[in-house]
């Protein structure tokens, strides 16, 4: 391996560990806002229980989440440094969205809902948790942004040999970035509501505060089928315009080598891992299917690999424009697979719990446990898709991936910092896995006495729990 390769698969591997802990919590804090308001509102009990014991696990992986995040960026400077000089003049404003505003907001709110039990009034405290999630909401926004120019850029002009910003709306506002956003964000609620629920299932089969956990394991199976149809549709749209803007990763998450027309479904290939593997093994299709999902007609015409590679070598020159169509290929059925399993599995739950049986159902409750590990998988097939799709571009049409590196910067270095990154990853992840674990088998704080609330302020009856710092 060279450099370039190290750094690939360092900025690959951190991206992925670092998504999956954002995913868990925007899910988290989501469901821990939802779950104090609804104490707020009934005053019942086991929800400010719920939301302490959830919030602390929230914390958690916010905590991880920037740890990782933070070193994540230094991979820019350190390795991407004429990809950075390249795009600089566009990133700055959606980064800047997300590093001064929806990361300080997160913080500062963040702060106040940790330290405010019982200080602050509880309206205002409920407060605090919604702005943290709405700045998590955008900060994910602000990063999808970028991401998004990356895939199909607007709004730029090029001076110099690097992109200059010329009109920023475009860029925050376009069919793309909303249809990411969307998918991105009911991936990441599906994830923490899986999360949710495998920790409640996991206290009903230990028979552990049973009446706190079930609401939790009602509210969450219906929760999260809305999650997994609203990834699974905002996906769906996102693969009908990336057909027109990158068609070129659609056909090789096809593996379509001819154009067709109509196009069949590609259900089941095997062949080589290069970007041309030749003749495939074996192609099992359904007839037609393929051209009705890209366009909603039945004889519409689907670009093939062969007439793709030819028309880039047209008009960027000679060279391999096709990514590596095997990793493509299975990466789209990991995701699209992982999904639809979700999907069958949490509308079953849904059905349980409408005939009154979900709580008696211990295999149902042990199957979420496993079904946990799912989101990850389709979110890890789905970046997979996105960013190897593209290639050979770091940015479609515009700049290679292998002229974006830092061109002094040598192997030894990238293998150096690839194994410090990694072991720092290992280290929080264990540690916050041990954490994790610990605050699970503690289970719920114990119920509270109502008491009077001492100090200034308005009387009233509040909770011990609400006036305890524990975090």
């Amino acid at each position: 391996m060279n450099s370039l390769d190290l750094a690939r698969w360092q900025f690959g591997l951190t991206t992925l560990l670092h998504f999956a802990i954002v995913g868990i919590s925007i899910g988290l804090v989501l469901h821990v806002a939802v779950m104090q308001t609804r104490w707020q509102r009934t005053g019942d009990e086991r929800w400010l229980r719920l939301t302490r014991f959830y919030g602390k696990l929230m914390l958690l992986s916010f905590a991880v989440g920037v740890a990782t995040g933070l070193l994540q960026t230094f991979q820019f400077g350190m390795n991407w440094s004429r990809f950075s000089a390249y795009v600089g003049d566009v990133f700055g404003a959606p980064l800047a969205l997300e590093g001064l505003g929806a990361f300080f907001v997160e913080a500062v709110f963040l702060g106040l809902w940790m330290f405010g039990w019982g200080r602050l009034p509880r309206r205002l405290h409920l407060a605090c948790v919604w702005i943290v999630a709405g700045a998590a909401v955008l900060s994910a926004y602000a990063i999808l942004v970028a991401n998004t120019w990356m895939q199909h850029p607007t709004g730029y002009r090029l001076v110099d040999g690097h992109a200059q910003l010329t009109n920023v709306l475009p860029v925050l506002f376009n069919l793309n970035i909303a249809l990411t956003t969307a998918h991105v964000l009911f991936g990441a609620l599906l994830a923490g509501t899986l999360i949710v629920l495998a920790v409640a299932a996991l206290q009903l089969l230990r028979g552990r505060d049973a009446e706190v956990f079930r609401p939790v394991v009602a509210m969450g199976v219906k929760v999260g089928l809305v999650a997994a149809l609203g990834a699974a549709t905002f996906g769906h749209f996102q693969g009908m315009l990336a057909t027109q803007q990158q068609p070129m990763k659609m056909a090789a998450a096809e593996a379509l080598y001819d154009t067709e027309s109509p196009a069949g479904l590609s259900l089941f290939a095997l062949g080589g891992v290069s970007t041309d593997p030749g003749r495939l093994i074996l192609d099992v299709k359904l007839p037609v299917a393929l051209s009705f999902l890209n366009t909603f007609s039945f004889d519409s015409t689907v670009q093939g690999i062969n007439r793709l590679q030819a028309a880039a070598e047209e008009r960027y020159g000679p060279g391999d424009y096709t990514p590596v169509v095997g990793l493509m290929y299975w990466s789209f059925r990991l995701m699209v697979g992982s999904g639809t399993a979700l999907i069958g599995l949490l509308a079953f739950g849904v059905w349980l719990l409408w005939r009154g049986a979900l709580f008696d159902s211990r295999r149902f409750l042990r199957v979420l446990l496993l079904a946990a590990t799912l989101p990850f998988v389709a979110q890890a097939g789905g970046w997979i898709l996105r960013e190897g799709g593209r290639q050979p571009w770091i940015v479609e049409g515009l700049l290679r991936t292998d002229v974006a590196n830092s061109p002094n910067v040598g192997v030894v270095a990238v293998a150096l910092s690839l194994g410090a990154y990694l072991a720092f990853y290992a280290i929080a992840f264990f540690f916050a896995g041990r954490v994790a674990a610990h605050e699970v088998r503690e289970g719920l704080e114990g119920a509270h006495s109502v008491v009077d609330l001492p100090g200034a302020g308005a009387p009233g009856r509040r909770s011990s729990a609400d006036l305890a710092l524990t975090y």
